[in-house]
């Protein structure tokens, strides 16, 4: 059996836990539906496990390790910190974590009612954490350059699942953002994959962020893509006015961003069939949900 064969389980959870970390393997222990690299595990009520799975390099778990302890002290959400560290051992040869709970639902399964409230707390979270990164700060090698670094993979993604009757508005709103200066200021910090399944919503707003993994210091247009991709119609002029010091060129590249991460969820809603390495079969409609609200730019 090999690495990305092995079963995870609440046993083998528990029996991890009793090597390395025995004053918590007395804890209830829940599976969390979803995950993609990692597999989460509830562990108690406030903490949880984190599970390299898909996920082939230990770099990611690492990242968060070493950075989100620095980061959460000053972000106005609730965010998953590292509490203990999981090795890899003979029973499991990857790496795990314990961090905290992040309470609410995952907006994937979730929605948001009150839009004005959610586009202002995302505009205070991002502006938080968009600080300039320290030197040894993580770079993006897949993500994090101007779009037209990136033409690749939104053409990738346009070939397979643009519906034609918007395929022209799409490559002009993509076109726009590659046309768009440069990201002139420092790299700061950025937490470069903010879709459904990564925020969680309580009362009808936002209410916590979750998996840090690609988290990298580059350009802010990446997370700013949230305000189509996560926020619901008519709220992007109000998260944008709310975060403030943000270009026109930011936001076009932001728009064309928020193209290809919403194609990049209809495609994993359209290979939901293909079980754990295939598709999330509920991203599609969230997909084409947030393709709309960019090419209305509401």
């Amino acid at each position: 059996m090999t690495d990305t064969e092995i079963e995870i389980t609440a046993d083998l959870v528990r029996a991890l836990l009793r090597e390395q970390h025995p004053d918590l393997a007395g804890l209830a222990i829940r599976e969390v539906a979803g995950g993609w690299g990692n597999q989460m595990w509830r562990l108690g009520d406030e903490l949880a496990v984190r599970m390299q799975r898909m996920e082939t390099s230990p770099e990611p778990q690492l990242r968060e390790r070493r950075w989100l302890p620095v980061l959460a002290p000053r972000l106005p959400l609730p965010v998953p910190t590292p509490v203990r560290s999981g090795e890899p051992s003979e029973r499991f040869p990857k790496h795990w974590t314990v961090m905290t709970w992040v309470p609410g639902e995952p907006l994937e399964y979730g929605s948001i009612s009150r839009g004005a409230h959610a586009a202002d707390t995302l505009a205070g979270f991002l502006r938080a954490l968009h600080v300039e990164a320290p030197a040894d700060a993580p770079i993006a090698t897949d993500r994090g350059a101007h779009p037209r670094d990136c033409t690749a993979g939104f053409e990738r993604f346009f070939e397979a699942i643009a519906p034609d009757n918007i395929a022209a508005d799409v490559r002009a709103v993509w076109d726009d953002a590659v046309a768009a200066g440069e990201w002139e200021g420092p790299p700061v910090w950025v937490h470069g994959d903010l879709h459904p399944a990564n925020v969680v919503v309580s009362d009808g707003t936002l209410s916590g962020i979750v998996d840090f993994e690609t988290m990298f210091a580059g350009d802010p247009a990446w997370d700013l893509a949230a305000a189509w991709v996560l926020l619901p119609a008519g709220t992007a002029a109000r998260f944008f006015d709310a975060y403030g010091h943000t270009d026109e060129a930011a936001i076009r590249r932001a728009r064309g961003l928020a193209a290809m991460k919403s194609l990049f969820l209809m495609s994993m809603g359209q290979n939901g069939d293909r079980g754990l390495a295939g598709g999330k079969p509920h991203w599609g409609p969230a997909g084409r949900a947030a393709l709309d609200r960019v090419l209305k730019g509401v």
